[in-house]
């Protein structure tokens, strides 16, 4: 008998005997099977060993950490604190904050054009050209799940519940070649967050928006035409909000890097003044322009950013707000970033060259006017709200920096402090 079949005529039995309270009950348990159901049929095989990799921490050296315990599914497969920390004791702290793994399905491995600008590639650095091989990193980082080899997260992985799942998709024998079982790990990896349409939903309010669903209201469409607006914001120059030319809707970025002059965190990661991203790449660490590109990191997509605990990728600011006032004020006020009125004072010297100041809304000089005012900058937060996956809503709820836009009472208060910490100076 079908599972529809089943379910109906449990409906009916239920009426007969409890009356309508069965009633709310068995169409309960009938969406929760249906919705488990349904689930199940979208993945494939190969898809539906990735799930389980994914959220076993069996297969870290501690015991404790699995995929999953870093890229949370209520925080948009990012984590809800920023920097994580792992090892074989779960003391180490990671050396960069966590990024989302959501709407990586369509990355392709770092690559450079004629004039050698940089795009592609995963984490922050562009280091992994797949999406598989930036799976199975983790498994070996001494910071993360520090196994010692792939042979090691192999035989943990043969004395899982689903060791047999993974033997009947790659063969009776897999277990006796280590190295093409670890690839296999990857492999399913990028499958689960290939076709679990979990990982890339495109059902934020944006996207009703574009399918003509919903409107914007007001201080969304201000904040939308501002992130767009060459002049103002000018986000929109990185994170791209065009649609995919196959009609995929808008990722918000241009997966590019950037050195944006982020203020170094010495009270996380004492090493980060030497982090030198997407430099350290083999294809472009042995180029002659090679230093012009180091404190460049990878343009993160703004999808789900509401939900962000921590930002840039040194995790040094965890306040959405104040991200984008960085970018409005950071050559305007570098005491309030840099501890100094030296522009980018607080930007290792070796990488202070090649920190962008030529793109709006950069280049203004210190005690000038930034080109977003408060009330930009409350209304670009507005509209990055709108960036956010149905299914986020009740972490957005309970975020501890949830959207309150201010009145014009506290800007007020806000730019009067502003001003006089420029006069103390």
């Amino acid at each position: 008998m079908s599972f529809f079949n089943r379910s109906i005529n449990t409906f009916y039995t239920h009426i007969q005997s409890f009356g309508l309270l069965a009633v709310f009950l068995v169409l309960c348990a009938f969406a929760v099977e249906w919705q488990v159901s349904t689930s199940a049929q979208k993945l494939s095989p190969l898809a539906e060993i990735g799930r389980e990799i994914f959220h076993d921490p069996g297969l870290s050296a501690s015991g404790e950490q699995s995929c999953a315990t870093c890229h949370v599914a209520e925080y948009g497969h990012a984590s809800s604190r920023g920097i994580e920390k792992g090892g074989t004791d779960m003391r180490h702290t990671g050396t960069r904050n966590v990024p989302s793994i959501r709407y990586l399905q369509s990355g392709v491995g770092l690559s450079l054009d004629e004039a050698g600008k940089a795009s592609g590639g995963f984490f922050w650095d562009g280091r992994a050209n797949s999406l598989e091989t930036q799976a199975l990193e983790p498994f070996l980082n001494p910071h993360e799940m520090a196994n010692l080899d792939a042979k090691t997260v192999v035989n943990k992985l043969s004395q899982s519940r689903y060791a047999d799942k993974f033997a009947k998709q790659f063969g009776g024998q897999v277990w006796q070649r280590p190295e093409d079982a670890f690839q296999a790990i990857g492999q399913a990896l990028a499958a689960y967050e290939t076709e679990d349409t979990d990982f890339h939903p495109f059902d934020a309010v944006f996207d009703q928006v574009m399918q003509g669903k919903v409107r914007f209201n007001a201080q969304q469409q201000r904040g939308w035409e501002v992130f767009k607006d060459p002049e103002k914001g000018n986000c929109a120059a990185c994170h791209t909000a065009e649609v995919g030319k196959d009609g995929t809707p808008p990722l918000f970025t241009d997966n590019s890097y950037d050195n944006l002059g982020v203020p170094v965190s010495t009270k996380r990661l004492k090493h980060q003044a030497l982090d030198k991203g997407v430099c350290t790449h083999p294809l472009v660490r042995n180029r002659s322009d090679a230093q012009s590109l180091c404190g460049a990191f990878k343009v993160p997509s703004l999808r789900n950013v509401a939900v962000r605990r921590a930002f840039f990728h040194n995790g040094v600011l965890t306040d959405l707000r104040e991200v984008i006032a960085f970018y409005a004020t950071r050559d305007t006020d570098p005491r309030r970033w840099y501890g100094t009125a030296t522009p980018l004072g607080g930007v290792p010297l070796a990488l202070r060259a090649n920190v962008n100041r030529d793109e709006v809304p950069y280049g203004q000089k210190p005690g000038g006017n930034p080109r977003l005012s408060e009330q930009d900058i409350d209304d670009v937060l507005a509209f990055l709200y709108t960036l956010t996956d149905a299914d986020l809503k009740a972490t957005i709820a309970s975020h501890p920096v949830a959207l309150v836009v201010p009145s014009a009472e506290a800007r007020a208060d806000r730019l009067a402090a502003s001003r006089t910490s420029s006069n103390t100076r």
